[in-house]
Formats: structure tokens, C-alpha cells, sequence
């Protein structure tokens, strides 16, 4: 009989979920009943998937236990997927025109958050829920940050992006202390989720194809806006979480913010010059090199880890990475992610598979690797299995994961 420690114990640390649309009526509070009614009743989906006859993936807990221990995985990270009440989108940056619009998402926010709760409890110790927020109002977001770690929500928070010309202020601003502060305090990760933080660009094919080369690059945003703004310098046990944009970008943009560091805070002892203003304050202000910030603040939701990108772990930081499948999304892993973590960590390490599969999840979002001993022994992939390249890509698989030119290597 093969036993836990023949098995890995996969966790997937970038999964999807949501309420129907309807099923978030009993998490409003009553005052909006009415309103909600009227809102759903006119509101028509954006998104194919939700409309799918697969989009209770979403909300359905058995079918979701279930494919996702086909799929081999036995605990997840769930941040949001479908839309919160009151909103035009799943967009938590949607233009607010009235102050009564911004009260009335914060409503279906917590609406959100709340069934969250209860869809976690119905798998105690396998899903670490990702509370949703507003930047609009920090000592709302502070209450809200509060509510979910006292209700069971250990995923943290989802930040929203600031694309530019948002009308709030830039993550680097110091008005947002008070949400690092709550969350250095209670542990809670601070999550960047990618495609969240694009300016609007249209829908003409070539705003399309532009909005696919940027949007990562927009995530990314989020990590030198804090790194620069001070805020772990501030909050020493502040964690950032940057998913699902990519990992290979990390040891570039690292030198790159190291470099502009270094540079700038010469600068600033120098006499008066052109480039010395730029780098005033900047070395009080932060504290620790943008390097030392990531090595000690940062971690990198990988999800489908990318064969290209392996070579480059001990660079990110092997203990940073956590892989991801992106349950229940066209370009996640399943049902294939044994075959994606096979294509990207065939003939490594044992231990080192061990840690990005879901080691480090574990630790950075709390969950009990000893409760989740035994599933993965029922339904976890074998550490002989992921030691070794799959045969082939399986044709119908929809994951970038398996994209044409990513070849099948062994590192």
C-alpha cells in the first residue's frame, strides 16, 4: 500500500469560486434585499464560463472535492471568480460613480466573503478562502481584513490593482498603513492576483493583444509600488503574494529594482544634481534593498510553473514558489495537472518538489500538512510518477502550461 510520504501533497495555491448569483441574496444584509432583486433581476453575465453548464465548479463543494482529487490536488487557495452583488464585472477597480454605488459594493463584498466562509467550512482544513476588499475606504478594508481572520478566511486578502488613472491613491501611499498594519498583525497575506490592475483598453483586436503583453506586466506594479513606498519597512511582518504572473520575470525585475536602489540613494549623497533629488529620503523610507525585501517579504504564486522557468527557482527563491492549477479556469491544469507538474519538475529533487507543489502553501497560508496526510496518500500524485516527463502533451489540454514550444525537459 503506497503511504503518505510516497505521495505529494499537492496544493494548489491559485484555484477559483464563487456563489451563484442568486445564492448571495441570504449573505446581504436585509436593507438590500430589495435592491438585490431588482439588480439581478436585469443583471445579464459577462463571462461565458459562469454561463457554462460547468460553472458550478464554482459553487458545487462535492463535485469541486472531487474533481480536484482526480486532478490529484487535496487542499486550495480560493480566491474569487464570480461576480460580487452590485458589481458590473468582477472588477473590484470598476469606476464607483456615487457614494451610495461604493456602499452598496461594499455590501456585496462582504455578501462574498461571508459565503466564502461557509463554502470553506464545508471542507474544513482544505480551502483557504481569499476575502475580497475596497481601497476606496481603508477603515473598512481594516474591519473587513478583521471579520476574515476571525471567520476562518486563512487565505488572506485579495488587493485590488490600481490601474492608472483609477481616481485612488497609488499602493505606494501611506494612507494604506493602516491595512498593512492590520495584516502584519494577524499574519494575513496580502494577495496581487494577476489581470487586476490593467487600465481599460477596448476591445479592438489590437487592445486585446495589447491588454494579453501587459497585463502581467500591470501585476507586477504592485510588488516595486510597496517595495519603494516603504511599506514593509513600516510593517516588518508584512507578506506579499503575487499569483498567477508568471515567475520567470522575478530574478530580472529584482536586479532591475536593486540596480535603481543603489543608484539612486548614491545619488542622494551626493551634491546637487539632476538624478540627486529622485533619491531623497528614499534609503530611510525603505529600509532593506528591493532583494532583501523579496527574500524576506515575498512569495510567488506560480501556478502552472513553466518548464522555461524552473532552472530559475533558487534564483526566486525556492521557498517563494507555490504552484498553482487555476481550477476551475480554461487555462488551468485540469485535468491535467499531474502531467503540467510532471512536464515542469520532472528529475528534480524530491524535497524540492515537495515544497513547490505545496509545502510552501502550507506554510505561508497555515495549512495542517499532517490533516492532509492522509488524502493525499488516497489520491496524491507519487513522488516516482512526477519524477518523470510525460510521454506527451494530451491534445486537449488548454493550459499555457502545455503551449506549443515548451519543450519537455529534465532538469
Amino acid at each position: 500500500m503506497t503511504s503518505s510520504a510516497d505521495r505529494c501533497t499537492v496544493i494548489s495555491a491559485d484555484c477559483h469560486a464563487g456563489a451563484d448569483l442568486l445564492d448571495y441574496k441570504p449573505y446581504l444584509a436585509t436593507r438590500y434585499h430589495d435592491e438585490f432583486d431588482a439588480w439581478a433581476a436585469g443583471y445579464v453575465n459577462p463571462y461565458e464560463d459562469l454561463l457554462a453548464d460547468t460553472a458550478d465548479r464554482n459553487w458545487n463543494s462535492e463535485r469541486r472535492l472531487a474533481e480536484l482529487e482526480a486532478d490529484g490536488i487535496v487542499a486550495e487557495v480560493v480566491f474569487p471568480n464570480t461576480i460580487p452583488p452590485f458589481f458590473p464585472s468582477a472588477s473590484l477597480m470598476a469606476p464607483v460613480p456615487t457614494r451610495e454605488e461604493l456602499e452598496r459594493r461594499w455590501a456585496g463584498l462582504r455578501a462574498h466573503n461571508r459565503w466564502l466562509a461557509d463554502f470553506c467550512a464545508a471542507a474544513p482544513g482544505r480551502r483557504a478562502g481569499v476575502a475580497q476588499i475596497l481601497l476606496n475606504d481603508v477603515e473598512q478594508a481594516v474591519r473587513e481584513v478583521r471579520w476574515a481572520r476571525d471567520h476562518g478566511l486563512t487565505g488572506g486578502i485579495l488587493l485590488p490593482g490600481v490601474p492608472p488613472g483609477s481616481g485612488i491613491p497609488e499602493l505606494y501611499s501611506p494612507v494604506y498603513d493602516p491595512l498593512w498594519a492590520v495584516c502584519a498583525e494577524l499574519g494575513v497575506p496580502v494577495n496581487h492576483h494577476g489581470g487586476s490592475a490593467s487600465p481599460p483598453l477596448g476591445e479592438e483586436p489590437a487592445a486585446r493583444a495589447v491588454f494579453m503583453v501587459e497585463t502581467t506586466w500591470f501585476s507586477h506594479r504592485a510588488l516595486w509600488h510597496l517595495v519603494f513606498g516603504g511599506a514593509f519597512h513600516r510593517h516588518p511582518a508584512l507578506r506579499l503574494v503575487l499569483t498567477e504572473q508568471g515567475s520567470g520575470w522575478i530574478p530580472g525585475v529584482l536586479e532591475m529594482l536593486d540596480y535603481y536602489h543603489g543608484r539612486l540613494v548614491a545619488a542622494a549623497g551626493r551634491a546637487a544634481t539632476a538624478e540627486s533629488r529622485f533619491g531623497t529620503g528614499l534609503a530611510a523610507a525603505m529600509g532593506a534593498s528591493p532583494g532583501e525585501v523579496w527574500r524576506e517579504n515575498c512569495y510567488v504564486g506560480a501556478s502552472f510553473m513553466r518548464p522555461h522557468e524552473v532552472p530559475l527557482r533558487h534564483r526566486i527563491g525556492l521557498e517563494k514558489i507555490m504552484w498553482g492549477s487555476d481550477y476551475p479556469h480554461d487555462e488551468g491544469t485540469w485535468p491535467y495537472s499531474r502531467e503540467g507538474l510532471r512536464l515542469a519538475y520532472a528529475g528534480l529533487p524530491r524535497e524540492e518538489v515537495a515544497a513547490m507543489a505545496g509545502g510552501n502553501a502550507a506554510r505561508v497560508y497555515g495549512f495542517d500538512m499532517e490533516l492532509l496526510a492522509p488524502h493525499a496518500a488516497r489520491v496524491g500524485p507519487a513522488f516516482a510518477e512526477l519524477a518523470e516527463p510525460p510521454a506527451e502533451v494530451p491534445a486537449d489540454a488548454t493550459s499555457p502550461a502545455f503551449a506549443p514550444g515548451g519543450k519537455v525537459r529534465v532538469w
